[in-house]
């Protein structure tokens, strides 16, 4: 598709880079839909609703979602009933102080960590049902 000289095409570039690329068509009459049009010939993927975008990103929902348990299921491992803290934490997990700051506090949310003073996490026991 012709653009502009010197001025980057962002549908080409994102399909280049292999991400996916949805296009939402429009009137046959309307000039303004010809570059739409362009992309669904070229490949983008035919938006009607959100639910087709949905539907195309559903299964790349789940593959985060692996890996995000999988950094979980990390930490974890490195947590104790004895203090530890998040310098040790990134040391040992691998995983960033940011990184590490936000999944410790959910966790703590969730009753899973507890917070001590001096930036230091301890595992809690789970509570009896």
């Amino acid at each position: 598709m012709p653009g502009r000289p010197g001025r980057a095409q962002p549908a080409r570039l994102a399909g280049e880079q292999g991400r996916e690329i949805f296009a939402l068509p429009g009137s046959i009459h309307n000039p303004l839909s010809r570059g739409c049009h362009a992309l669904i010939r070229q490949g983008a993927k035919l938006v009607e609703t959100a639910d087709d975008i949905l539907a195309e990103l559903r299964p790349l929902v789940g593959h985060m979602r692996q890996a995000v348990d999988d950094e979980y299921s990390e930490l974890r491992k490195h947590l104790d009933f004895d203090p530890i803290s998040i310098d040790e934490l990134e040391k040992r997990s691998g995983l960033t102080i940011d990184q590490l700051s936000s999944m410790l506090l959910i966790l703590e949310l969730h009753g899973e960590v507890e917070s001590m003073s001096g930036g230091r996490y301890v595992k809690k026991e789970p509570l009896q049902a």
